[in-house]
């Protein structure tokens, strides 16, 4: 496999070229105003698959933005690999905290990437992680061709719930049929710690307005004889915690998977430092439900937490207003057994009955999706844990992360097939943030291990018929 590191290492800055182009585009899925760089990104990852070596690729229309597949199929009888990906990206507000424009990728140094990181918005989440399937295909094909088949389908609408995903894979079981699912939208512990997600939270996204009078309101004329939206929301959303800061929704706890002593003690003997962690996040202390460590927190536990609010006068100045109106956006993390439509629904009951008559209050969904659990004794556990071993010259932890891929769980159920998440990225890289990276250290080192899970997962598969 030295002949891959090789192509690699002589390739390097035609690849990072190439996803720069990729990065460049705004395809921000949220935002309506961005339907022809939709459009764009998605010719642009169908075209970069033909070139790698797909010798079938098509973009396949659905109510929203287009799925791109792409597939090679070097013999039937051989294990088929399905890689999922997606090319949208979050919006990149607020701007004023971008250190360089964020559609405009740049590599900067740093302490935890003294290679080198890409900054840039979709640097990490997905492009960059996606875009090594890509040239792990090309260095595949280009060193000895392929050893089974591979399938891509690389969506457009990940960050907004892939509320059309869902319906495409059903009604193409047959396209989409294989043998494992290669997902890269997760992280590592560190560079020199690598690992492999064996866990994801569920997810359940609302939005919630609160209206009061018909209008806004003098607060000199008005102030004190009517509810004012935003005190009453702000007093709601206090109400969904206490001070242990448990959720207050009844019912929401009910399903909760018990995880056990042993299996808690063996989740914190991964590598991890609480002042560095309070360190990078500029933070004097953490916070979070009583009874868990901080690792548990984030992986283990169910959350509720408020993504954005505002109502009211926001400009510069003053504006003396009792406003009509007031809203938030909150999302409910989800851990195994908790279902997300009836977490929304009892979410819905409890906050709806936490209002006073004095206000008005609706509670509109958005999207959410299940928790997956994955056992590291499967055949592609095993596969991608001697990737890393040959790559990294250490095997892989498994370990539990507190992010959703919400499809994840719809693979197993409707392709009947498991999925292995060999992430790259770092909790560090700010997804979803200003300044959002992915060093330049990761991108090559993923284009470098995931031949190697083909490899193994084609020699195991057909060790185990």
């Amino acid at each position: 496999m030295n002949t891959i590191k090789n192509y690699i290492q002589s390739h390097q800055q035609r690849f990072l070229e190439e996803l720069f182009a990729l990065i460049r585009i705004p395809s921000i899925s949220a935002d309506s105003a961005y339907a022809s760089h939709m459009q764009q990104a998605a010719q642009t990852v169908a075209d970069a698959l033909s070139v790698a070596g797909c010798t079938h690729t098509e973009l396949c229309p659905t109510k929203g933005y287009p799925i791109v597949y792409g597939e090679k199929i070097v013999d039937p009888k051989l294990p088929t690999v399905l890689v999922y990906g997606h090319y949208d990206v979050q919006p990149p507000d607020p701007l004023d905290l971008w250190e360089t424009p964020p559609f405009e990728p740049e590599i900067r140094k740093t302490d935890l990437h003294p290679e080198g990181a890409i900054f840039a918005r979709g640097a990490c989440d997905d492009k960059g992680q996606m875009f090594m399937h890509i040239k792990a295909l090309e260095v595949m094909e280009r060193n000895g061709g392929l050893p089974c088949n591979i399938k891509f389908m690389i969506e457009g609408e990940e960050e907004v719930g892939s509320d059309n995903l869902g319906d495409f894979v059903r009604a193409n079981t047959e396209k989409l049929k294989n043998d494992v699912i290669l997902i890269s939208d997760t992280g590592m512990l560190a560079n020199d710690i690598p690992s492999i997600t064996t866990g994801l939270r569920g997810l359940s996204y609302v939005e919630v307005e609160v209206t009061g009078p018909n209008r806004d309101l003098h607060s000199g004329l008005y102030g004190g004889a009517v509810a004012n939206p935003i005190n009453i929301l702000s007093q709601m959303i206090a109400a969904l915690h206490v001070k242990n800061n448990h959720v207050t929704i009844p019912g929401f706890y009910d399903n909760v998977e018990v995880v056990s002593d042993a299996h808690r003690a063996e989740m914190n003997t991964v590598p991890f430092s609480l002042d560095e962690y309070k360190k990078a996040l500029d933070i004097a202390d953490i916070h979070g439900e009583m009874g868990y460590t901080t690792l548990e927190r984030k992986s283990i536990r169910p959350t509720l937490d408020v993504n954005g609010i505002w109502g009211g006068y926001t400009g510069e100045g003053a504006k003396t207003v009792i406003p009509s109106k007031a809203y938030a956006k909150i999302s409910m993390r989800l851990v195994p057994n908790q279902k997300s439509r009836e977490i929304t629904a009892l979410f819905t009951k409890h906050f709806t009955a936490l209002a006073p008559k004095s206000v008005a209050v609706k509670v509109t969904p958005h999207h959410g999706g299940e928790g997956y659990v994955m056992h590291p004794n499967g055949l592609e556990f095993q596969a991608a844990s001697k990737a890393y071993l040959e790559t990294f010259g250490k095997a892989p932890l498994a370990f539990r992360d507190g992010g959703s891929i919400p499809i994840v769980a719809l693979f197993e159920e409707t392709l009947q097939s498991k999925t292995v998440l060999m992430g790259f990225g770092l909790d560090s890289d700010a997804i979803h943030s200003p300044n959002e990276h992915f060093g330049v250290f990761n991108f090559l080192k993923g284009i470098e291990t995931i031949p190697h899970f083909f490899h193994h997962f084609t020699v195991m598969y057909q060790e185990n018929r």
